[in-house]
């Protein structure tokens, strides 16, 4: 009896060692336990949808974000430029999307958030920009007046930049729409620890483990182009039993 005591002891003193190993406690609340048994442990990714993510070099999706991020960067000089100066700004696309930016900045929270989604998505009518699959600037969709996805998606990401919504927060993910059999774009911003989904197919904003049809492909981060994994990374945690 002692002798089976003193194992169990020393099973449970292991099993706490991988836990401290794995992580600490807040880290492993966010994540849950799957079969087989109670032995793996899932750690939930901090991006959207809880998917671990790594970063890519190459391919067609980074060669777009990296030239669209060239004209972003210009667009967002010019639209802080005509922010200071209403009266000389020479730009009717950047005007009117200022105008969504000062309604959203009137609000907080998800509030903030909701509204730049509403707004964005009654000021740009839906068009397909077919095979070529253009990824425009701000400016260059308000000026149309239409886009897709990814350009409705690119929109909101810079009103919520400058509504003060923190970039660290945002994110565009690439999904594939399971139900529609196609892939689409939306725009994730954290809020309170949660991601919540900004989607020109919608105007209320839902978290992303509410977005069931939804399966991520590709999060856009700043500079940086990453592709989820197909499963999430598991750590095992079975302690070896003693004879």
């Amino acid at each position: 009896m002692e002798t089976a005591a003193r194992s169990r002891t020393w099973r449970a003193i292991l099993v706490m060692c991988g836990l401290i190993l794995l992580g600490s406690a807040a880290e492993l609340r966010a994540g849950s336990l799957l079969s087989p048994g109670a032995g793996v442990l899932v750690r939930k990714s901090a991006e959207p949808f809880g998917v671990f993510a790594f970063a890519i070099s190459g391919g067609s999706l980074r060669e777009k974000w990296s030239a669209l991020k060239a004209r972003l960067d210009d667009d967002m000089v010019q639209l802080a430029l005509c922010d200071g100066d209403r009266d000389n700004c020479a730009s009717p696309a950047a005007l009117r999307l200022l105008a969504i930016v000062d309604q959203a900045r009137a609000r907080d929270g998800r509030a903030r958030l909701g509204e730049t989604n509403r707004a964005i998505n009654l000021a740009i009518r839906p068009a397909d920009d077919g095979a070529d699959d253009v990824w425009s600037s701000p400016l260059a969709t308000f000026a149309r007046g239409s886009g897709d996805c990814e350009d409705y998606a690119i929109a909101k990401l810079a009103a919520l930049r400058l509504a003060g919504v923190a970039a660290d927060d945002l994110r565009i993910v690439v999904v594939r729409d399971v139900r529609a059999g196609e892939e689409h774009a939306v725009v994730a911003a954290k809020l309170d620890g949660h991601w919540l989904m900004l989607d020109n197919r919608r105007m209320a904003m839902v978290e992303d483990d509410a977005a069931r049809s939804y399966r991520p492909l590709f999060v856009l981060y700043q500079t940086a182009v990453m592709k989820y994994v197909d499963e999430p990374v598991r750590f095992s945690m079975i302690a070896t039993e003693g004879r």
